[in-house]
């Protein structure tokens, strides 16, 4: 006999699954039992938000959903700030949880990790809780959330079966096809943007992380037009080193005057947060009065108005604006808007800031083609105002949007099996470290290229000094670190100090290169 919860696996693999993140519990036992041979791997985390870290670094790495078992209750809270951190950034995420028995649910007769309301709980945070109840359940309720990953704005989906359900008889098969009904836009409004595009004579694209894969045909429209891309911190690397390339934040006092000198602006992918668009609190961007906007998500179109909307995957979106806009030539300027605009918002940063930019610069060139994961630490500030990454969907972090401390470490264990081989630098301070130390095991045990790069000021130092610019005493701000080294040494990981300088942190990546397992890297940030 098979039962759901081997029908479960079976169907996950068939839909492309290949690794599955979790920790296994009375309450999900049963999901475990076709694991073994299925050709899914399965990673442990030390703790189920380290799991949902995982599954999305893993997504924004890969462009898959990241999958996540975890057992009810408390392991499904656990996942709550993980899945909120997927939907404030749209990052797919499948979150298969178990529950307790039907007969039992919302009564409570107080069962082991018994919640009032499991789904309902989820449902605030989630784009969508199904539970199954039957084996016909299964195919349906999955099936729906691939379609969903693939129809618009992605981000986390829980399903929840109940133990009573798990071990019931179920068929493998019966899985749908997996829908690939995209939105598209109307013929007329690509012409009548196109029409638009062709004409201008100033033209800007603003690039968010919707565009993060559709680099070849970001790159060819935007040379077609003459205009200069202006990338938020999830779009860096999609243009890296380009002539037209602005990979500074849109709320530098320089992008917002090369948009607000433009005729017409397009904006691909990107949804004008507050912090990506107004970091310091100046005042709300200023839409331009001739907005193209693409996104896939159409409920996210009727959030700004634009002259004209365009529903759709950026990349196809993309291709046929560029085949619809008549024959013209690029303004004549447009590379050196772009290189004006790079040098005026570098000089913006402050000194402490453009330092860190410059750390950042010199570890790009000591570990080429590397993914940075990072926290919301001061090198991640400063990269996320102004940084060209040179791997497109390689740099991400948890600063901007949801802005969950703790997702750098699990998060960068998601990316390095995404993308086996390659050098993953995780970058985060010893305040955000400590959320989530435990996860390093989880990379020992998977014998991962990280390099754990800790930014050591004994402090949480940028809450500290928001506090004294407000005139608030400094209270809370300088837990102490564990030794790092002492740490390092009982994961069994090769540990090196260095000063805060970008010669001293590019030695330190070139002398301790990871090989059999992760490294750590302790940056002496206290000066």
């Amino acid at each position: 006999m098979t039962t759901l919860g081997e029908a479960l696996v079976h169907q996950l693999r068939s839909l492309g699954v290949t690794t599955v993140f979790g920790i296994p519990g009375v309450h999900t036992v049963e999901l475990y039992r076709g694991l073994t041979g299925s050709g899914i791997r399965h990673v442990t985390p030390r703790h189920e938000q380290g799991a949902g870290f995982m599954a999305d670094g893993y997504a924004r790495v890969s462009g898959q959903p990241g999958v996540a078992f975890v057992i009810t209750g408390p392991g499904l809270t656990n996942m709550l700030t993980p899945m909120a951190q997927a939907r404030a950034d749209s990052v797919p995420m499948l979150v298969i949880s178990g529950v307790n028995a039907l007969p039992t649910l919302g009564k409570g007769l107080g069962y082991l990790h018994e919640l009032p309301d499991q789904r309902g709980l989820t449902a605030l945070v989630a784009l969508t809780s199904t539970r199954i109840e039957a084996a016909d359940d299964l195919p349906q309720a999955l099936g729906a959330a691939f379609a969903s990953f693939g129809t618009g704005r992605p981000g986390p989906v829980h399903i929840e079966i109940p133990t009573d359900v798990m071990g019931i008889a179920a068929p493998e098969t019966g899985l749908p096809a997996r829908p690939n009904a995209r939105p598209e836009s109307d013929p007329a409004d690509i012409s009548r943007a196109a029409g638009m595009l062709a004409a201008a004579r100033s033209p800007v694209i603003l690039a968010g992380g919707g565009a993060k894969f559709a680099g070849a045909p970001l790159a060819r429209l935007a040379e077609r037009l003459g205009a200069p891309v202006v990338q938020t911190a999830n779009a860096r690397g999609t243009m890296h080193a380009h002539p037209l390339t602005v990979p500074a934040s849109p709320c530098l006092a320089a992008c917002r005057a090369l948009v607000a000198a433009a005729d017409v602006v397009l904006a691909v992918g990107t949804e004008f947060g507050p912090t990506e668009y107004d970091m310091y609190g100046t005042g709300p961007f200023p839409l331009p009065e001739r907005l193209v906007r693409i996104d896939i998500s159409t409920e996210q179109l009727g959030r700004h108005p634009a002259t004209v909307a365009l529903a759709g995957d950026a990349g196809v979106t993309l291709a046929a604006l560029d085949e619809a806009m008549p024959d013209r030539d690029p303004a004549p300027d447009g590379a050196a808007r772009a290189a004006a605009t790079r040098g005026a918002a570098l000089a913006e940063l402050s000194p402490d800031m453009r330092a860190q930019v410059a750390i950042l610069d010199a570890m790009r060139a000591a570990v080429p083609g590397a993914i940075m994961v990072g926290d919301s630490t001061q090198v991640t500030y400063g990269g996320n105002l102004y940084y060209d990454h040179d791997r497109p969907a390689g740099w991400f972090n948890a600063a901007t949007g949801y802005g969950a401390l703790g997702l750098a470490i699990p998060a960068a264990i998601g990316a390095a099996l995404a993308a086996p081989g390659t050098r993953v630098l995780c970058l985060t301070g010893d305040g955000g470290a400590q959320f989530t130390l435990p996860e390093l095991m989880t990379a020992v045990d998977e014998r991962l290229p990280i390099t754990f790069m800790i930014w050591n000021n004994r402090a949480y130092q940028e809450i500290a000094t928001s506090m004294a610019a407000k005139g608030v005493p400094v209270l809370g701000c300088d837990p102490t670190p564990p030794d790092f080294a002492h740490i390092a040494k009982a994961c069994g990981m090769p540990h090196l100090g260095c000063a805060m300088t970008p010669e001293a942190v590019a030695d330190a990546l070139r002398r301790l290169v990871p090989k059999d397992g992760p490294v750590m890297i302790e940056i002496d940030a206290t000066l």
